[in-house]
Order: C-alpha cells, then structure tokens, then sequence
C-alpha cells in the first residue's frame, strides 16, 4: 500500500463522514424487526468488527449496522433518540457508559459470558461490562518528532507550538481522559493551569479521538492524545505514521497512565433488543475475545490470554509504564464541571475550533 492510499485507508476507517451517519441512521430506523441490529460505537475497533461480524450476520441471518463516532457523541446521539431509539448495542469509554447507565439509556443483561470479567470492570446490574480493556496514552509522529516528549512540560517546549492537538473533552472519552491523568498527577487548579499553557501550542480540537492519528499522519500535528489499542493498531494495520508514548509527571519520574476500556451496554428499548443481546454475547465470547490481540486490545475475559505478536506489542509498549486506579463514579461527578471549566478557561475566547470532524 503506498503512503498516500494508506492515508486515505486509515481516513476511510476512521472518519465516518456526517452524510453516511445520517443514512445510517436512516437505515437503523427502517431497519427493526430481525433482519438489523444496529451497533453504536466509539472509534477504534473497526478492524475487529470487520473480522468477527461477518460470521455473526451469517449465524443470525441479520445484518449489524455500524454507526461510529466519538465515545461522548455516541452516547450523546443514543441519548437523543431516547424516546424512539435507533440503536440495540452502544459501545463506548468511561465515563460516558456510566453516564448512559445513570441517564437510564441502558437496559440491564447479565449475559452468560459476562461471569468471566472481572467484578471491578462491570457493572453489579448488568448495564454494562468491560468489552475490550485498553490505556489512555499519547501519540506523536515517530517521522517528525526526533526527541520523543518524556514529561508534560515537555509539550510546552516552543518546538511544538501549534503542533499539539487534542479530542475534545465533551465528545470524547480520550479528550475527558486528558483531564483525568492531568487532575490526577497535578490536583485540579494545577492541571488547569497547565492545560491553559498547553493551549497556546494546541492547533485545534477534534470531536472524536480517531481523527487524530490521521492528522499525525499527516504532519498537520506533531502531538495528541489517544489510546493504545487504537494507536498501536492504526501504525500496524492502517498504515499511519505514528507511535504511542506515555508521558510521566516530572522530569525522572515514570510514565503514567490509566486504563481507559472499551465497554459494551444494552440499549433500553432497542427496536431489536433479541438480536442485540445475541451480539453482546458473541463479542463476549471466548471466539471473539481471543481475536482481541489481534487488534492490540487487551481481552476484557480473565480467561482469555493476552498472547500473539500483537498482545506482545502491547505488553512492550506498557513496560515500566506506572498504571493509577480511577474511581469513575468521582469522574462522573466531576466530568460537567470539568468540561465547563475547559471551555471557559482553557479555550475561553480564543475562537480556537473544538469540534474538527476531519482534516481540511
């Protein structure tokens, strides 16, 4: 594949364009009965989905439509359409499932495979469970950046202004993440302080997190934020330029990061809630699971080994890497302030964009 087309690839992947969403959403609303279900999913996964789903739409003799977006905006769309929803499955990050969970967006199913997540990483009800387990990480350019960024402040070095990019904190569970790993290692007021800094290098914000790898890719930025699996996956399968770091708090200190999984929930009142909970149990299945590696994701199932070249690849990648517990419900109590607080006092009046869906 030449570098242009393996742009144009990863572009394809993971840029679904607003026209097809619509039409797709168009679909999703013709299409109930048993012959669509319809998966609503942050970015990142699409490689899998395009490797398992097709044995599943042969089993069931359905078809799984695929709406793709950013982690809030998925949930932000399902949330909409509460009255008349369009969507059987959601797939997305914390803490936008925990917010579909306390908006009343989820229907409760303890699936048969759910018995093999750890407690910590579903929820007691069955609203939701750990569907592929992850890391918030960064990304750069590996082609353009020459001396990898060690620390936070590094990003503030004058090499890098108008070359940082990031995923807005509203849309996007890696852009919330940002806020998270920064208030974490630096208290609120500081971690502020910094992003407020960090903002005279940042170019612009995107909507969803999946855009940014092209964007790198392309030399539009040098830095953003991102996540390993999606990361990881891009360079290897989508042919992108681009390399997963973490960054640590201080200058000698270590690397540091958090687990950011993807979960999977039941839509509550899905026009094909059969179908969806037949999904649920397929993408939880030691089947599927043990594809997971293969995209660099981590299996959710303790009884599904990490292994293969590419789960190699992941526990290179997070070697030495200092891993912090999140307590997600204090996120969601925090998460409107937190994004109130960004855009008033991190964008502010700057006119800087925050919601870029694809590179001009």
């Amino acid at each position: 594949m030449n570098h242009t087309n393996s742009h144009r690839a990863g572009f394809a992947r993971k840029l679904l364009p607003i026209a097809a969403a619509a039409a797709l959403l168009g679909a999703a609303a013709s299409a109930h009965a048993a012959d669509a279900v319809v998966l609503y999913t942050a970015d990142g996964l699409e490689n899998l989905y395009k490797d398992v789903l097709p044995a599943f739409e042969k089993k069931e003799g359905v078809k799984v439509n695929i709406v793709t977006a950013g982690s809030g905006e998925v949930v932000n769309r399902a949330n909409v359409e509460k009255d008349s929803p369009k969507a059987d499955v959601i797939v997305t990050l914390p803490p936008f499932i925990q917010q579909a969970q306390q908006s009343g967006l989820l229907q409760p199913y303890q699936s048969v495979n759910y018995k093999n997540v750890p407690t910590i990483a579903k929820a007691t009800d069955g609203s939701w469970a750990t569907f592929v387990n992850n890391y918030f990480s960064f990304a750069i350019n590996p082609d353009v950046v020459k001396n990898e960024p060690k620390t936070f402040a590094d990003l503030l070095h004058p090499d890098y202004s108008g070359k940082v990019a990031y995923s807005n904190p509203a849309t996007a569970g890696d852009g919330m993440a940002v806020i998270i790993l920064t208030t974490s290692l630096m208290g609120e007021d500081k971690a502020f302080d910094y992003l407020k800094k960090l903002e005279q290098s940042a170019k612009f914000h995107t909507k969803g997190t999946g855009y940014l790898d092209v964007l790198l890719s392309r030399n539009e930025i040098s830095v953003a934020n991102g996540d390993l699996q999606m990361d990881l996956d891009d360079a290897a399968n989508g042919g992108l330029s681009l390399k997963p770091i973490f960054l640590a708090a201080d200058a000698g200190g270590r690397p540091t990061t958090f687990q950011l999984p993807y979960a999977i929930g039941l839509i509550k009142n899905g026009p094909n809630q059969a179908e969806g909970k037949k999904l649920i149990d397929y993408l939880m299945s030691t089947d599927v699971q043990s594809k997971v590696p293969d995209i660099f994701g981590i299996p959710a199932r303790t009884d599904v080994a990490l292994t293969g070249k590419n789960g190699e690849a992941v526990k290179q990648a997070i070697q030495g890497v200092k891993l912090i517990p999140v307590d997600w419900n204090q996120v969601m109590a925090k998460k409107a302030d937190w994004t109130t607080r960004w855009k008033n006092e991190v964008i502010g009046t700057s006119g800087k964009q925050i919601e870029v869906v694809k590179p001009k």
